[in-house]
């Protein structure tokens, strides 16, 4: 009787597909910065939402193929970092912060600080991340993930260009949004992943009243794309810092007799 005969390897082009939708990720992330220096606002808004829906596939793609690997971790976070980092910050930059020199050269370092504490916060998020993979509740996020913080960056730059609004006159508001951002990410905050608890196969499933939000949410986009993911990414930043809240009124409630 004969051995087994050993399983054929994968073809080798399936390890390089997650690593092809990183690495389109990338260069959406890379074209927002370029667009966004030749004062192309609006398709740099759009690369980074587009950067955004590729990390959203590369992890998925690898799992569905089991073709995982440390490689693909340790690329992804150096995508994640171009277009999640850099990008937003860099967009920002041009579109209204860069403007705070107008107000004296005290003024103007303000501007691209505020611009550098984004793009560090989202790499300190992005190490934190990595350090904790595997030690940490799968359904929460600790602090404002990197891509929402990303979409609430261009969102706002997005929605306000779409308007006509000129980021001259947003900048103090772009310091602002920059900042909150960047310490969102860095936070102890409890983000929901929207991941399941990874119990059992019913952990993934969604309630039917979820379903009929997404559908909402897709009919609006349709409609308004700029306002409604500053909609969505405002209440999504937001609800860190509510659920805080609410843990901690109701862990200070003294307990019925």
């Amino acid at each position: 009787m004969t051995d087994a005969l050993p399983p054929r390897p994968r073809p080798r082009g399936i390890y390089l597909l997650p690593n092809l939708f990183t690495t389109g990720g990338l260069f959406a992330g890379f074209f927002a910065i370029i667009a966004a220096s030749q004062g192309r606002f609006e398709a740099a808004c759009v690369a980074i939402f587009v950067a955004g829906i590729l990390d959203g596939i590369d992890g998925r793609v690898a799992r569905l193929t089991n073709t995982q690997s440390e490689f693909g971790v340790q690329y992804d976070s150096l995508a994640d970092l171009v277009s999640f980092g850099m990008a937003p910050a860099l967009v920002m930059y041009h579109w209204a912060l860069a403007s705070l020199k107008l107000d004296g050269l005290t003024a103007g370092r303000v501007g691209w600080l505020a611009a550098f504490l984004y793009a560090a916060c989202a790499a300190l998020r992005l190490a934190r991340f990595n350090s904790q993979v595997g030690q940490v509740d799968k359904r929460w996020f600790i602090g404002l993930a990197s891509p929402a913080a990303a979409g609430l960056m261009a969102s706002f730059v997005w929605t306000c260009h779409d308007l006509g609004l000129v980021g001259e006159d947003l900048r103090y508001a772009a310091v602002a949004v920059s900042v909150v951002a960047g310490l969102l990410m860095v936070s102890r905050l409890r983000y929901n992943s929207f991941k399941g608890s990874g119990s059992g196969p019913k952990s993934d499933r969604v309630p039917f009243f979820a379903l009929l939000i997404a559908v909402a949410v897709l009919i609006a986009l349709w409609i308004d794309p700029p306002k409604t993911l500053l909609v969505a990414a405002g209440l999504y930043a937001l609800s860190g810092p509510v659920l805080w809240f609410k843990r901690r009124r109701i862990g200070t409630v003294e307990p019925m007799p």
